[in-house]
């Protein structure tokens, strides 16, 4: 049985507020010869996750800053300003792998084009250390697909897509931005330096790679020479990506350094750490005075428009 589902406003005209599991049934197809084929693609609005782009600048045969740089887009996935990023598209929003005959990289497109008739959820209740799956209907007003005779379940769906190989591995993604979204600001609110290793180790695999590979990075790091051979591979450069990032942000050490660096490193830059941190204070002082200036001027400018030659106006 379907469960309930608050959905937000702005998305509720596509959304159907209720959450399916794998062995719910949909009738939903998706195929050339739908009369809305590529309609979905050139009103695209698609967010990438690592694994979609470790395939497609593998595909196009770009290392993966090329990639982000010719062919994607940053933005700001919260309030606090953790980066994330979308396809490029052109100026009518039609994605720039889209053709007449379909899409030109469809082996290698990304999770959210493969789920599309169906969106992911991944949610982690208050309290609990593990993450749940749910799916959602997306039932855009042109999209043909629901009026397929195709039954299927969201399991057998997700498997004809190709989605478990994404999901395998984005996932562990998707928690990290979830422990961050549960944490709260002492936590979850990193610093400028912490968003540059996140966008790297999270998108740019190719310069995470030359930074693994640094001997800065040698210096606190204590990784064998195994695995150093090993991260040749991108996928399971990539996952390790993933443990520096909780390691670096959550302090779950998981990835040995050597004795005392973190302390010595901390000596080193006390100084450059202290100026950046009473600079930021300084600067948040200054807007809240700012802020406190233009809301009295705002206030003496409301009392004076309620005065005239002939007095106040109650």
């Amino acid at each position: 049985m379907a469960e309930k589902l608050d959905i937000p406003e702005e998305f509720q005209s596509s959304l159907i507020p209720e959450l399916l599991t794998d062995d719910t049934t949909i009738q939903f197809n998706c195929h050339p010869g739908v009369s809305c084929f590529n309609i979905c693609c050139k009103a695209a609005d698609v967010t990438l996750a690592p694994y979609d782009i470790l395939r497609l600048k593998k595909r196009l045969g770009m290392t993966s800053s090329e990639f982000l740089d010719k062919h994607t887009v940053p933005f700001e996935t919260d309030g606090h300003g953790t980066p994330g990023i979308k396809l490029r598209t052109d100026d009518n929003k039609t994605c720039l792998f889209v053709r007449e005959e379909g899409c030109s990289v469809y082996e290698d497109r990304p999770a959210a084009c493969r789920y599309y008739g169906l969106g992911l959820l991944s949610h982690r209740a208050q309290g609990s250390s593990d993450d749940v799956q749910y799916y959602f209907r997306n039932k855009e007003a042109h999209c043909q697909g629901w009026n397929s005779e195709q039954v299927i379940t969201v399991r057998d769906y997700r498997q004809q897509q190709g989605v478990p190989e994404y999901d395998e591995i984005n996932r562990e993604w998707m928690q990290l931005m979830l422990k961050k979204k549960s944490a709260g600001p002492a936590i979850g609110k990193p610093d400028p330096l912490s968003f540059q290793l996140y966008f790297m180790a999270s998108f740019d695999i190719d310069r995470f790679r030359r930074f693994v590979e640094s001997p800065a990075f040698a210096k606190v790091y204590i990784v064998s020479d195994a695995d150093r051979a090993a991260f040749q591979d991108d996928v399971i450069l990539q996952k390790f990506a993933f443990r520096l990032l909780r390691q670096v942000l959550f302090d779950e050490q998981t990835i040995p350094t050597h004795e005392n660096v973190l302390e010595k490193r901390w000596e080193e830059r006390k100084d450059i750490i202290e100026l950046r941190h009473n600079a930021a204070v300084e600067l948040h002082l200054k807007k809240a005075e700012e802020d406190r200036r233009v809301a009295l001027d705002s206030s003496d400018q409301k009392g004076n428009d309620l005065c005239g030659s002939d007095g106040c106006q109650p």
